[in-house]
């Protein structure tokens, strides 16, 4: 229980399960997450290596989210269109 309580309250992040020290911020998925976690000065925080999803104090150094970057389409436009499909 230390050891969980230990990587809570420190200020750097570090995974539980893979050690790893790339935290990013997550997007609270419920009202309570959105609403009664900054209440208790936590967030939700998303490994960087291993996607484990925990709660961290508000001042657990994180990086931001990762922006979507769009996926390259397999095809072109222009081969969709004129592509025969039954």
């Amino acid at each position: 229980m230390s050891n969980f309580s230990d990587s809570l309250l420190s200020t750097h992040y570090n995974c539980p399960d893979c050690g790893h020290d790339g935290g990013f911020r997550s997007r609270p998925r419920s009202l309570t997450e959105r609403y009664l976690l900054p209440l208790l000065l936590l967030r939700p925080v998303r490994c960087g290596r291993c996607f484990r999803r925990d709660y961290r104090f508000i001042f657990t150094a994180v990086r931001e989210r990762l922006t979507e970057v769009p996926r390259p389409l397999s095809m072109t436009q222009a081969e969709a269109t004129t592509r025969n499909v039954a």
